[in-house]
């Protein structure tokens, strides 16, 4: 059957069904064992390869790491007591290998490094679906193919299994060669923290598209546009430019934690009554349902590819309109308020 998933169907018309609800793992769920006998090659050790490496590493899990000699995260992997090697030497010795370096250099490290020692038997993991779901990385019919994708910073993922606890993953099987790939993805989310809080199955391409969507029309490319327009709505009105950035930036972090911590309605039991009689009757208007059209446009562009196409292009062409976009945007009036606002803050660094 279905349910409502919002209080009333006749105001808001959207329906989940009760059992396409996902199916959450834990501990008990997982045969851990199956890494037992396994390598694990960490390909980069940025904050994601150096907190899933040690977590790996605590659970008995015999990790290598590829990182770059002479960058700080090969310093670091040394200080943490690895000892680094090439990306090729360690996908030549592992059994499994987790990429974690940044999505634009993925496809290269794998052509020139990981494919040509991937063979049989072996599994290619990944904590974001984008080269695999967009096909820049195609890996052989032979080996399986899964996704582990903390959904936490690197910090809080190795913060939460030294406290015996765990930041919630997903996972997905793209290949299952081996008909073993959702065993050793499962053992993989274990040895990191994950089904300590819980596991929830998905796709890539279900990860990669919605992840791509939350980026652009909410957590950056939206809050990011509120935030700036809202500062030059009251700029042009007359007020100081530090009285709006502390209304429409500074303050954005005391809702976001709560809204983090409690939800939506749990923020607005704490706000108060005018804040909160602002917010449902004025809401609407800032974001009208032209808005949410917009968003389906873009939803569109990211499930047909033209994102990702646009976004390949940039990088082989050397990211011009990318590192113009990103210096224009650095010189807007709210970034120069904020830089010496900030000084009057130290807690803040």
């Amino acid at each position: 059957g279905k349910k409502p998933l919002f209080g009333k169907p006749s105001i808001i018309n959207i329906f989940i069904e009760e059992d396409s609800m996902a199916k959450v793992y834990y501990d008990k769920d997982v045969k851990s064992d199956i890494l037992k006998k396994k390598t694990i090659a960490i390909i980069g050790y940025g904050a994601q390869g150096r907190a899933q490496a040690l977590n790996l590493r605590d659970s008995k899990v015999k990790v290598i790491i590829a990182e770059l000699p002479g960058t700080g995260n090969y310093k670091q992997a040394k200080k943490d007591g690895f000892t680094p090697v090439t990306a090729a030497e360690a996908s030549a010795k592992a059994d499994v290998i987790h990429v974690l370096t940044p999505d634009t250099v993925q496809a290269a490290v794998y052509r020139r490094d990981i494919e040509p020692h991937l063979t049989k038997g072996k599994a290619l993991g990944f904590s974001h679906g984008f080269n695999i779901h967009f096909h820049q990385i195609v890996p052989p019919a032979n080996v399986d193919v899964y996704m582990v994708a903390p959904k936490g910073p690197g910090t809080l993922v190795r913060d939460m299994y030294a406290q015996k606890k765990g930041v919630p993953c997903l996972i997905a099987i793209e290949q299952d060669a081996s008909k073993k790939a959702k065993q050793i993805a499962l053992a993989y989310a274990k040895a990191i923290g994950g089904t300590r809080a819980g596991v929830i199955e998905t796709s890539f391409r279900e990860e990669t598209e919605t992840d791509l969507f939350g980026e652009q029309v909410v957590l950056c490319g939206g809050v990011t546009k509120l935030i700036q327009k809202g500062f030059e709505t009251l700029i042009e009105a007359g007020y100081q430019p530090e009285i709006a950035y502390f209304e429409c930036l500074h303050e954005l972090k005391l809702i976001t934690d709560l809204i983090y911590a409690k939800g939506i309605a749990g923020m607005r039991y704490v706000i108060s009554d005018t804040a909160e009689y602002g917010d449902l009757t004025r809401g609407e208007r800032v974001v009208p349902e032209s808005t949410k059209c917009e968003m389906k446009k873009i939803l569109k562009e990211i499930q047909s590819g033209a994102f990702s196409r646009e976004w390949i292009l940039e990088n082989r062409a050397n990211q011009p309109m990318f590192k113009a976009l990103r210096k224009q945007e650095s010189r807007h009036p709210v970034e120069e308020v904020g830089a010496k606002l900030r000084k009057m803050m130290p807690w803040i660094k």
